[in-house]
């Protein structure tokens, strides 16, 4: 009777220590939802030390024109648009063919720059979302979508990837909401959440790659298409 008591007993303590582990795991679920991100911004050093790993970015895409087209007597011009790759610029996350009328092109970019208080090894660092793409003859909120804000970036899905899915989505999720509170982007060491432009006159044969510097200043650099 004695042993079969201690049976029952250790089982009664593992079933215990079961139940203890799925409501630390309920818990951890929990609360994962509920942090804010002014905890995630201010307390997660892991979020940190991906920013800081953030290698300098150079060229990170191009656009070029597929064909140009008169259409009772509006042009129309046809580019396809490429995002590469943060560490090999042969491979392409985004390609994607956009129709516009006109010849003179607008890109749209969403840009974050980081400071020191973020960066932990003191240098700047900036990540981008590119946003639309229109021509001057379209007003900028009819423009067409490359990627959407709130969403993870293609350039950066394993940049948190230490993080957390639902952390991620937070940082996606509301980062760019930042850019109207200067006391919190100051708090946060964050120096700047803005949109930049940058728009060319496009023409065949020639190639508009992009470029981004450390302090977040996007630019197009025309080259000749080979």
């Amino acid at each position: 009777m004695a042993r079969k008591h201690r049976v029952k007993s250790i089982a009664s303590y593992i079933i215990l220590l079961a139940g203890i582990a799925g409501l630390i795991y309920i818990g951890r679920a929990f609360y994962y939802p509920a942090l804010t991100i002014h905890e995630l911004l201010t307390e997660n050093k892991q979020l940190k030390q991906a920013i800081t790993n953030l290698t300098i970015e150079d060229q990170i895409g191009y656009a070029k024109v597929i064909s140009q087209t008169n259409r009772d007597g509006r042009l129309f011009t046809t580019i396809r648009f490429v995002e590469t790759a943060r560490n090999d610029k042969l491979t392409k996350l985004i390609e994607a063919d956009y129709t516009i009328e006109g010849d003179v092109i607008f890109f749209d970019a969403l840009i974050i720059k980081f400071g020191e208080q973020m960066v932990m090894d003191g240098t700047q660092k900036a990540l981008y979302l590119w946003r639309r793409v229109y021509g001057e003859n379209t007003a900028p909120e009819k423009g067409l979508t490359i990627e959407q804000p709130g969403t993870e970036p293609q350039r950066y899905k394993d940049l948190l990837e230490l993080l957390p899915e639902n952390q991620r989505n937070l940082f996606w999720t509301n980062i760019w909401e930042l850019a109207n509170d200067p006391e919190k982007l100051k708090q946060y060491g964050i120096t700047a959440v803005y949109g930049n432009v940058v728009y060319s006159k496009l023409k065949q044969g020639l190639v508009y790659a992009f470029k981004i510097t450390p302090a977040g200043q996007l630019y197009p650099e025309v080259l000749p298409d080979i």
